[in-house]
């Protein structure tokens, strides 16, 4: 008798699941946290020597809950370097994430490394820190070409601003995912966060629309990241570095990261 009831039970419990799986609420728990871990290896570069440890760095973050990794070689090499993804390739067990510019160098070092996603970038050599999404409309011939290379190699994701012309262009390129540059809403959260938010949930809607995955990042933080997971539908992933190293600092790494993934749920 107690073994039907069981088998009653979670007959009910799978038909509710699948029955509620396209529901939004479900899918926000499937948001991912890919952690960018480009300032540790800023600090390890400011002394010189392997202190801290970045391959190491990667493997406990994979350790402590993160769902992925994320490196953004720049030219001048002045924090993660090539030889880094090229030893974090062999150690990593999450999904593995390389943002950059796609000049000659990067594109073959995607075709190198096969990571399970790439995520093209618009910066320019001696910028600090990404500044601005993708021009999709107006750089929609360059785009398609490099994306088109790429997509055999892996999943291919373009660094936009939360803007549906913006959005409806990477589809045009070719790519398969959208990553939401999400500058504007962390600048401007504090102040009015309902209207922070406004463009970007228009924006996924868009993504949604026209069938493209969906990521985000740029100032996430653990002040901003709960409501904007809260407000944006099919969330897939998000990419912090910035201010979870800095979390880290103060919290620790392992506590950090389970900070940032309870906000995600």
């Amino acid at each position: 008798m107690f073994g039907t009831c069981a088998i009653g039970i979670l007959v009910v419990i799978l038909q509710a699941v699948n029955s509620n799986f396209q529901n939004k609420d479900i899918l926000k728990i499937m948001t991912r946290l890919s952690v960018n871990i480009n300032k540790i290896a800023t600090i390890r570069n400011a002394r010189g020597g392997n202190v801290p440890d970045v391959i190491k760095m990667a493997v406990d973050c994979e350790k402590f809950g993160a769902e992925g990794i994320t490196v953004h070689p720049r030219p001048d090499q002045r924090h993660i370097r090539y030889k880094d993804v090229r030893d974090l390739k062999g150690v990593l067990t999450t999904e593995f994430n390389i943002e950059g510019f796609p000049c000659s160098n990067f594109i073959s070092l995607i075709k190198e490394i096969k990571p399970a996603q790439v995520t093209l970038v618009p910066d320019a050599p001696d910028v600090l820190t990404s500044n601005a999404g993708w021009d999709t409309v107006a750089r929609e011939d360059e785009l398609k070409k490099i994306i088109a290379e790429l997509k055999p190699v892996c999943r291919v994701s373009v660094f936009v601003e939360a803007d549906c012309r913006m959005v409806e262009g990477a589809k045009r390129c070719g790519a398969d995912r959208v990553e939401l540059y999400t500058e504007s809403y962390a600048a401007n959260y504090a102040q009015n966060r309902e209207k922070a938010i406004e463009k970007f949930v228009v924006a996924a809607r868009k993504a949604e629309e026209v069938g493209l995955g969906l990521n985000a990042g740029h100032d996430l933080s653990l002040e901003n990241l709960q409501y904007f997971n809260s407000m944006i539908p099919n969330l897939q992933e998000v990419s912090i570095g910035h201010a979870l190293i800095s979390d880290a600092l103060y919290f620790g790494m392992e506590n950090t990261i389970q900070m940032y993934k309870r906000l995600l749920l």
